[in-house]
């Protein structure tokens, strides 16, 4: 997919050549001043007429008529030179890819010393362009019927450096694509029907990827649940006529297991609301309620990919939340794991019954520090809109490596409150240790509150993504449906992480 040579050389052929145009003085320096020459001055025409812009994430595309190898000139708008940030790179080679792909175009080139600036130097640039590929091409294969002719896809990137190590530029580009790659991995799984991906579904899904990459691989049926005690996923089975999973994947990058990140992620493959059902409108796209668990298999697959020098340990609770005649109901009392039992309100708070369970058997397996992931509250999308991730934790130093590694992924999140009259509104139940719905206010807070206390000493983030799992609308890095928000950020944490 990706060649990199340090020499570059105009007449070599290629379907189009990829060039970063920054706003200042002197328009074109560099290879873009060799460029103009080749083109007698016209290159610098363009930009006066308004035909090239340096605005940022502008794009460009000027056929070359054989001045060049190159067949086509894509010109990429980065702002001013001081100014550039991962973010903007990220999100205008993005722009530039879309264009490729939209021109059919097999094979381009990229000339990377042009996208260097501000705080970004070439193995950053070079990690963005092979992220912003995987991210910006990704299509769904969906179930349309289709004609026997085949799709043109990009095949070749040549990637041309004078001012970094070529080994290095290939393992950033490695990198990049790693991650852009287990991003598309779990915006495919969320995109997928709920009849097409079952709870037995994940759990063979998970199960290739332990294959693939060596994890250790750890499948809970029913009977062992029941022999756990796990109530609180069970509690939500209840209804189905799928058997629910329990899905374990460990890696294990240190000789000893210690300074285990647990990651969990909400595996609900499909949400009616059970009794507490769900309106005809809101019902719509609860195929995507295991947004979590993709999040969480999409980092491990980037984990598998990179193999840093951690220990990891991931949970998955998956089944469905049905209506059927044995399903759960409002009113009940069921038993967790912990052995904390639970007052059930609302059979549609579901995902937290699951995290319960979950986040317990994840200390269980040796984790020291946990994040939870799950599009868990329609309050958090209240609170904060579609744009945002919302966040809950125990512990500020926990928080603060999860909060650096959203802003690196350009993954936003924003925490929110957890105080002890929260506390007491969850345990408020007069019959139980917890109730499940403590009612709308601070709906978020008191959803993610809840899985807290499943939590309890342990330093532990809650990721709330129901309002950034899915977009209505294309963008830069991708189009509309499932975005895979967090597979970059839990990667990112576990790549960094510092044990304290």
């Amino acid at each position: 997919m990706f060649s990199v040579k340090n020499e570059f050389d105009f007449s070599a052929e290629q379907e189009c050549l990829i060039v970063g145009v920054f706003d200042r003085p002197a328009k074109f320096e560099g290879v873009l001043a060799r460029a103009d020459e080749q083109f007698d001055g016209h290159l610098t025409e363009l930009v006066k007429s308004g035909d090239i812009s340096a605005k940022k994430k502008a794009i460009a595309k000027i056929h070359t008529f054989g001045k060049i190898g190159a067949k086509r000139l894509i010109t990429v708008g980065l702002g001013k030179e001081k100014e550039l940030s991962f973010e903007v790179l990220r999100e205008a080679l993005g722009r530039a890819f879309k264009e490729v792909k939209s021109s059919k175009l097999q094979n381009a080139g990229v000339y990377l010393d042009t996208f260097i600036g501000g705080d970004v130097d070439a193995l950053d640039a070079a990690h963005a362009v092979s992220e912003a590929f995987a991210l910006s091409t990704y299509k769904f294969e969906d179930y349309k019927q289709k004609s026997n002719e085949p799709e043109k896809e990009i095949e070749n990137i040549a990637v041309y450096s004078e001012a970094a190590d070529e080994e290095e530029v290939k393992a950033s580009l490695t990198v990049g694509y790693a991650y852009g790659n287990g991003t598309n991995s779990a915006r495919t799984l969320v995109n997928l029907p709920g009849n097409m991906l079952t709870a037995t579904d994940m759990a063979n899904y998970s199960s290739e990827l332990a294959w693939r990459y060596g994890f250790e691989v750890e499948i809970l049926e029913k009977e062992d649940m029941l022999k756990l005690g796990m109530g609180a996923l069970l509690a939500v089975n209840q209804g189905s006529a799928e058997p629910p999973k329990m899905i374990v994947l460990k890696y294990q990058g240190k000789e000893e297991w210690k300074d285990v990140i647990g990651l969990v992620g909400k595996g609900i493959t499909f949400d009616t609301g059970g009794y507490s059902i769900k309106p005809k409108d809101g019902i719509v796209g609860m195929k995507s309620d295991m947004g979590g668990a993709a999040a969480v298999l999409g980092a491990m697959e980037v984990i598998g990919e990179l193999k840093p020098e951690q220990n990891v340990v991931a949970v998955i609770p998956s089944t469905d939340n049905m209506v059927s005649g044995t399903a759960f109901k409002p009113d009940d009392v069921i038993t967790s794991m912990s052995g904390k039992t639970i007052e059930v309100l609302n059979t549609d708070a579901e995902g937290r019954l699951a995290l319960a369970d979950a986040v317990t058997y994840a200390k269980h397996h040796g984790a020291d520090c946990l994040v939870d992931v799950a599009t868990l509250t329609g309050g958090v999308i209240i609170a904060l809109g579609e744009e945002t991730t919302g966040a809950l934790t125990n512990n500020e130093e926990w928080f603060e490596q999860v909060l650096e590694a959203s802003y690196e992924a350009g993954e936003p999140i924003w925490r929110l409150p957890l105080f002890e009259k929260d506390k007491e509104r969850i345990r408020s139940s007069k019959i139980a240790d917890l109730n499940n719905s403590p009612g709308r206010a601070g709906h978020a807070i008191m959803g993610g509150g809840f899985v807290g206390e499943f939590a309890e000493d342990t330093p532990w983030v809650h990721l709330d993504i129901a309002g950034t799992a899915t977009t209505a609308k294309s963008h830069d890095l991708g189009p509309d449906g499932a975005t895979g928000v967090m597979v970059r950020t839990l990667a990112l944490l576990v790549e960094r992480f510092e044990a304290k």
